[in-house]
């Protein structure tokens, strides 16, 4: 059986990752956004040979949809924490969407990764690279990526990183080392499926 992971896409108005996850999952860039509507989508990647399938939740923007919000942060195993790099005040609301994501986890290292998107309009740039990686450093050296929805730069390896980590995290809850693995490869590896099955589905904000 495939492991599910739950994977989180953060925005403070959910319009840059909307583009994201449509992009990732439909292959197609929606410019226009409707922030009434809630979309799920299940997608199926490949990262470092492993099989996982991720079940996403596009959640709406609007603020009588934040109360869910607590909800899909228990729910994620991992974050991408979106912002538009032609806008300074998106990348400033990040912080406090980490600081919820901490706290209600509680966890200061869950996995996540920081997604500056609308590369493709550099000449409207309004937030600096070193600014991003700046923060980056500040929250353990987070992974950054500048991606384009519209030119589907970067888009797979965003969800791809994170991914990983979570898997990463994941072996490393179940208490499964490498030296382990090498010993019995199959025990491990039923173990880790059986523990898999428990978990809960990938969700995308």
């Amino acid at each position: 059986m495939r492991p599910h992971y739950a994977v989180t896409a953060l925005h403070p108005g959910s319009k840059e990752a909307h583009a994201l996850t449509a992009q990732f999952v439909q292959n197609v860039w929606i410019e226009s956004y409707d922030p009434t509507i809630e979309d799920s989508y299940r997608k199926q990647i490949e990262v470092d040979g492993r099989q996982c399938i991720l079940e996403i939740l596009d959640t709406a923007g609007t603020e009588q949809f934040t109360a869910m919000r607590e909800l899909y942060m228990k729910q994620g195993q991992g974050f991408l924490l979106v912002f538009s790099i032609t806008s300074a005040s998106s990348l400033n609301e990040l912080s406090e969407l980490r600081e919820q994501i901490i706290r209600i986890k509680d966890d200061e290292k869950v996995p996540l990764v920081i997604v500056g998107n609308k590369s493709d309009l550099e000449e409207d740039r309004a937030v600096p690279r070193a600014r991003a990686f700046g923060l980056s450093q500040t929250w353990g050296n987070a992974p950054y990526y500048e991606t384009s929805a519209r030119r589907r730069a970067n888009v797979n390896e965003v969800f791809v990183d994170l991914c990983r980590q979570i898997i990463r995290k994941d072996l490393q809850g179940s208490g499964g080392s490498d030296s382990r693995k090498r010993e019995n490869p199959a025990r491990d590896r039923k173990r880790e499926n059986r523990s898999q099955r428990r978990r809960s589905p990938c969700v995308i904000l």
